[in-house]
């Protein structure tokens, strides 16, 4: 039989224990052979490790190629600046690296916080004397002493229990506290037995005599950080795309390589030469600048959402949020408030709320109030805090609300208990003793004769009490934990039985109630395509009443699955159930909200989860990005979350998937801005090497564009706003490509092309001003060579000033997009122009990349390039829009994906 199964003496004894505790003779026996009540560390991969990962990534690879090819360059042909290349992309290595493990560092502290949540003494019974011991050193068959306000070091059976109600939100995510007795319970889920503590939980009322029967990492507790510990979280969705971006950019620079190497070996180079320049192509098509403006981008906008109250702790969970199709909510402390309201009464034979009861609610429901104010057992701390149960504390507020602040000493107590199912005290009044009582109705009624209405006391009939039970029907269906109100004035000497004879004063109805903004986050999650599915460890009716409050469930009969019938499904049964335009997950478990979880990311979805107790710490590191409460929420869930909520609002992660979103389609603007500067820089290498002109560009002045001049603005574009219409729009697909055949059209087939045309032209331009001849050499440091590479870059710098303002939008036209709004975009291409400025016209620019000071008519002839660049832009997005628009409304990946699984 189970432990729970047993009564105390039989549980005690298959411990080999006894009332008196353990022996001293036995404590060093069996921590050897149980070991310490803590939770294992499992083994991490070194630091070092972990910080040489950053630079062996695909992409850092690459990167190390382009180096290593550089050098080797630099190696065969010196003084081509190839070594300055090499040492500059070694940097951007450096930098990258050492950044994304700063951001690494703060990863999983997870089991240290779950330590946190257990208590460093205790009280046990050894030897037959209470003593206090460090919680490390419990074993099984120690018998625990605990009070309300202690925390439960490991899981126990109770012993003896008096008016014992315990808080198990952190295991169970239940949101009320549970009576709990010795009695031998008959249910067979250990954590549902009414005679269990588990380790984590705490007690909120009464005192309790316990046995412990499973320390450290063999409690469920332990279990919760075990399953914490073997999570494995995969790929987030942007490090897939970055990993395929990867590939696309090494792929493009070996073929282009190696046509250009081709090409050279056709036309008669000689070997070395036209290796050479097939490098100078590879490297050239390696943008060295994407990494850290994807890092960089990532973490501004981190930043963002931070001043939106929410928190991000791995970069780049940012873009995941972007393409969320599911969001699996807990219903305490994320949809609700956490706390207990009164939010329904049924007095005089009718409803009403607690604002409804006007200014004579003292004289004609004196003796209800007076009931919610007295009868508790609620401690005050501090001169004003109460500590107790959380239902106690709301009925004490309604009081106080209404104007009842009585304080009449309290003279005797019927306590709770789980059979009884009420609670009754008494107290000396000025009007005479009184007995007060609150309990659930179907005990608290049989003991009432009489009925308060309309300031009235009437016998209580057959017809009134049916009257009640409809009353307390009608509540519950609303999901309010109803309690019944009596009381009874007692004469100077109490009777045998003083819960005799009872007033009935009222029902009263409590809830936790919704937070105020979460109805309009839902809503704006519907219209954007996001499902939200409420999965919790509370009741089914009082999951579903607060779905419909806050606009979750609208329809009459939504899908409810319990954690029991969860556990009669197979995988591919949960994953046909989620289909369920609406449904909600009510009594599950924490291991059951992580199969939730893994069976929606079957289905194909980027599921987001949300959470605050311990119970969710798996499925929060579990799902592609885990959002945990940053006021409520535990250390466990902070810590295992990839998002946290600064204000603990559900209307916080609406503004967070905006952002997401944006992230996306700014890492394609910035995309398209450094691509397009990709043509201009490898056209230069096939005319040297098919029309035998001068190198239009050298490998420094192509470095002064990736690493320098387009460096800033593209950042800027990376922390563009979200666009107005972000959250109409279903969330895009996770298979969609960062990199698709749009994309490469516009950036290489015309803005690169077109960039292209303007740099040749100047180039050829100061050529034919200064006379020279078609298949004329120039040497290197002839200063008619030197200026007209100084022009070909300049037309460069210039066409991507126009070009950063064509990227804003892919679409709409310069005269709907707002210009100026972007002060980082300003700010880069003032800097831009400073930069060309000292690379041309100072001294030390012209010694390092090679150039020579132009004359006012160059930049003259460059800006109607610029202008045509923005008018055959104009032209092409005024096409695209009027013949091949892009699709305004798709079906929501949600409903899409869902009938393919």
């Amino acid at each position: 039989m189970k432990i729970h199964h047993l009564t105390p003496e039989e549980a005690l004894d298959s411990l080999g224990s006894g009332p008196n505790g353990l022996a001293d003779t036995t404590i060093e026996g069996r921590l050897r052979e149980f070991g310490f009540n803590r939770l294992e560390e499992t083994r991490k991969k070194s630091q070092w490790l972990l910080f040489a990962g950053e630079f062996l990534h695909f992409f850092a690879l690459i990167l190390w190629l382009a180096a290593g090819l550089a050098f080797f360059a630099e190696s065969q042909q010196p003084g081509e600046g190839m070594a300055t290349l090499g040492y500059a992309i070694l940097g951007v290595i450096a930098i990258n690296g050492c950044f994304s493990f700063w951001q690494r560092v703060q990863a999983e502290q997870a089991i240290a916080a779950l330590r946190k949540l257990l208590p460093n003494q205790v009280k046990v019974v050894r030897d037959g004397a209470l003593c206090r011991i460090l919680a490390d050193e419990l074993v099984p068959g120690d018998v625990l002493v605990l009070q309300e306000g202690d925390n439960v070091p490991a899981d126990c059976r109770l012993l003896e229990a008096f008016n014992l109600r315990v808080n198990n939100s952190t295991i169970t995510g239940e949101s009320l506290p549970k009576g709990r007795d010795a009695l031998p319970s008959a249910a067979e889920d250990l954590a549902q037995s009414r005679n269990i503590l588990l380790a984590g939980t705490s007690v909120v009322a009464g005192e309790a005599k316990a046995v412990v029967f499973a320390t450290g990492m063999h409690t469920e507790f332990g279990k919760i950080a075990h399953t914490l510990k073997t999570t494995i979280k995969g790929q987030s969705p942007l490090q897939r795309q970055i990993a395929r971006l990867s590939r696309f950019v090494a792929l493009l620079a070996l073929l282009l390589g190696a046509a250009f190497f081709l090409i050279g070996q056709a036309i008669g180079l000689s070997f070395w030469e036209n290796f050479m320049f097939a490098i100078g192509i590879i490297v050239a098509n390696v943008p060295e600048g994407l990494l850290p403006t994807v890092t960089l981008a990532l973490a501004m906008a981190t930043q963002r959402m931070a001043k939106r109250n929410a928190l991000i702790r791995n970069l780049p969970s940012v873009e995941t949020l972007g393409s969320t199709t599911v969001i699996c909510t807990d219903k305490t402390g994320t949809l609700t408030q956490n706390r207990m309201a009164v939010k329904q009464l049924f007095l005089d034979n009718r409803h009403c709320r607690p604002d409804e009861l006007g200014r004579d609610s003292l004289r004609h429901h004196a003796e209800l109030l007076a009931c919610a104010a007295l009868c508790h057992d609620l401690k005050r701390v501090e001169g004003q805090h109460l500590l107790g149960d959380p239902m106690e504390v709301a009925l004490v507020n309604l009081a106080h609300d209404q104007g009842m602040r009585v304080a009449y000493p309290k003279i005797g107590e019927v306590p709770f208990d789980t059979d009884r199912k009420r609670m009754s005290t008494l107290h000396d009044t000025p009007a005479g003793k009184r007995l007060y009582c609150k309990g659930a109705l179907e005990m608290v009624l049989p003991l009432c004769s009489q009925i308060a209405v309309a300031d009235q006391i009437l016998p209580l009939d057959d017809a009134g009490r049916r009257t009640l039970q409809d009353a307390l029907q009608t509540m519950a269906d609303q999901g309010l934990r109803v309690l019944a109100l009596a009381h009874r004035p007692l004469a100077d000497s109490v009777g045998a039985d003083p819960e005799a004879a009872l007033i009935f004063s009222g029902l009263v109805g409590l809830e936790d109630p919704p937070r105020p903004e979460v109805a309009d986050a839902i809503t704006q999650c519907r219209i954007a395509g996001i499902k939200v599915i409420m999965v919790t460890g509370d009741h089914p009716h009082t999951a579903v009443a607060i779905a419909r409050q806050i606009g979750l469930v609208q329809s009459d009969h939504p899908k409810v699955i319990t954690g029991d019938r969860l556990k009669k499904l197979t995988p591919s049964q949960l994953q046909l159930a989620l289909d369920a335009p609406e449904i909600v997950f009510a009594r599950v478990g924490a291991d059951q909200k992580m199969h939730i979880v893994e069976a929606l990311q079957r289905k194909r979805q980027v599921v987001a989860v949300t959470g605050d107790g311990v119970n969710d710490a798996p499925a929060l590191k579990k799902a592609d990005i885990g959002i945990a409460m940053g006021l409520a929420g535990t250390d466990v869930a902070k810590e295992a979350a990839d998002m946290i909520l600064l204000d603990d609002n559900f209307a916080s992660i609406v503004a967070a998937i905006e952002e997401g979103r944006a992230v996306f389609d700014n890492i394609r603007k910035f995309l398209t801005y450094i691509l397009t500067s990709n043509v201009p820089e490898v056209i230069p290498y096939l005319a040297f090497v098919l029309f035998k002109i001068p190198l239009p560009l050298t490998i420094l002045q192509i470095l002064a564009v990736d690493l320098g001049t387009d460096m800033l603005p593209a950042l800027g574009l990376g922390v563009e706003k979200p666009d107005a219409a972000a959250m109409r729009k279903p969330p895009r697909s996770s298979q969609e490509s960062l990199i698709d055949w749009r994309l490469l059209a516009r950036a290489y087939g015309f803005l690169g092309l077109l960039e292209a045309a303007a740099a040749m032209a100047a180039f050829f331009f100061v050529l034919n001003a200064a006379g020279w001849d078609y298949g004329a050499s120039l040497p290197r440091h002839d200063p008619l060579y030197l200026r007209a590479t100084t022009a070909y870059l300049t037309a460069i710098i210039v066409m991507q000033i126009a070009n950063v303002f064509l990227c804003k939008q892919r679409q709409r036209g310069l005269l709907a997009t707002p210009l100026l709004d972007n002060r980082l975009i300003l700010a880069g291409v003032a800097v831009e122009i400073a930069l060309i400025l000292a690379i041309v016209y100072t001294p030390w620019g012209n010694l390092l990349f090679g150039t020579a000071p132009l004359g006012h008519e160059v930049w003259l002839f460059t800006l109607p390039f610029a202008l045509s660049l923005l008018i055959c832009e104009e032209l092409r997005k005024w096409l695209v829009r009027r013949f091949a628009p892009f699709p305004r409304h798709v079906k929501s990946p949600v409903l899409r994906r869902s009938r393919r699984c």
